[in-house]
C-alpha cells in the first residue's frame, strides 16, 4: 500500500517539503519543526500559500508518524524529522521530484514539472517527464491523474491524488492561480532556504541573531 489513507492538505505540504528539501538542501536535511514550519510557509514555489504554526508543523508530524511517514533523528540538540516515502513508494529520483512539485505547487502542466524540478532533477526533454508522469498513473495505486483540458488552456494538467480524486473545487484552483516571474521566484526560494538552513544551524548550537 503507497499510503494507509487520503491525506488532508497540512500533511500534504509537510511531505511535500521534506521531500523538495531532501533534494534541494540535503546538508540541513533531516529538518527542524521551525526550518519544516519555514519550508510550509513559503511564499514562492507554493500553492496555495499557507500560514500553519509550528505548533500545526508538529501535530500533523505527530498524525504522519503514527503511520510512519515521517521519522524523528533524536539525539541531537534538536529533533529532526524525515519522511519514509522513499521506500513506501519505491519511485525513482526523477518521479519523486515530480511528486515533490505537485504536492507543492498543486495541478500543472508537463512543460511547467520540467521546469519547475530543475533544482532537484534534469529532465532531457518534455517526452523523459510526460514518461514519467505516466508511470506515476499506473499500477493498482496511481499518485497521479491527468486532468482534462481546461478551457483557455493549451495543454492538460498533472495533479497528485494524495488527497483524493479531483473534484470541481481543482477547476477553480486553476483559474486562481497567477502567473509568476520565474527569476525572481527563484531568488525567493533560494533565500528562503538560506534562511532555513540558518534557523537550523542556530537551534543546533543554540546561538542566536
Amino acid at each position: 500500500m503507497r499510503l494507509p489513507r487520503e491525506l488532508d492538505g497540512a500533511e500534504v505540504r509537510v511531505l511535500g517539503c521534506l521531500l523538495e528539501k531532501q533534494r534541494t538542501t540535503p546538508d540541513a536535511y533531516p529538518l527542524t519543526v521551525n526550518a519544516l514550519t519555514a519550508a510550509c510557509n513559503q511564499k514562492s514555489n507554493r500553492h496555495p500559500v499557507m500560514q500553519m504554526t509550528a505548533t500545526d508543523v508538529e501535530n500533523t508530524l505527530a498524525r504522519l508518524r503514527s503511520e510512519v511517514m515521517v521519522w524523528p533523528e533524536e539525539g541531537a540538540r534538536v529533533t529532526r524529522w524525515s519522511h519514509t516515502l522513499d521506500r513506501k513508494w519505491g519511485l525513482s529520483d526523477d518521479a519523486m521530484a515530480v511528486m515533490a512539485v505537485l504536492m507543492l505547487r498543486g495541478p500543472q502542466t508537463s512543460g511547467e514539472l520540467r521546469s519547475r524540478t530543475e533544482r532537484m532533477v534534469s529532465f532531457s526533454s518534455i517526452h523523459d517527464i510526460e514518461a514519467t508522469l505516466v508511470r506515476l498513473t499506473g499500477g493498482d495505486e496511481p499518485l497521479v491523474v491527468q486532468l482534462g483540458r481546461q478551457p483557455g488552456q493549451k495543454e492538460p494538467r498533472w495533479m497528485h491524488v494524495l488527497a483524493g480524486e479531483p473534484t470541481g473545487v481543482v477547476e477553480e484552483i486553476l483559474t486562481s492561480e497567477a502567473p509568476r516571474a520565474g527569476g525572481l521566484e527563484a531568488r525567493l526560494a533560494d533565500l528562503e532556504e538560506r534562511v532555513a538552513r540558518l534557523e537550523s544551524f542556530l537551534e543546533e548550537t543554540g546561538g542566536t541573531l
